[in-house]
């Protein structure tokens, strides 16, 4: 099963830009779909991003289109959500996941990561 560790998250400043990245334990084949979701607390878990790894198709939650993307290293096995223009609402733990169904249902992912914190203040 593959293992995922997200990594970059810290305390930023509204506006500022920030990498999040996820290592995946082993190569990803071609159906695997990785996806960014985020949990603010007292709030359920929501869709962020979403990729096939084979041939992109992003997708984006309507709240973050335009400031957020999603993008791989294929050689390295590693994902990353790159979040620009920060507000203080994308405050959360932002976690990496991994399914075969392109989905924005957290329920439909197999695997993830223990989740990587963002906090962005005024």
């Amino acid at each position: 099963q593959m293992q995922l560790e997200e990594s970059g998250g810290r305390s930023v400043q509204v506006g500022d830009s920030l990498r999040l990245s996820c290592a995946a334990s082993v190569r990803p084949f071609s159906r695997s779909v990785f996806g960014w979701f985020r949990q603010a607390p007292g709030k359920e878990r929501e869709f962020v991003a979403l990729m096939r790894w084979r041939a992109g198709s992003n997708l984006y939650a309507d709240s973050v289109k335009g400031r957020f993307t999603i993008s791989r290293d294929n050689p390295k096995n590693m994902l990353y959500l790159q979040m620009e223009r920060l507000k203080s609402e994308d405050t959360a733990v932002y976690y990496c996941a991994h399914g075969t169904e392109y989905t924005t249902n957290p329920h439909d992912f197999g695997s993830w990561g223990e989740g990587t914190q963002v906090t962005v203040s005024s």
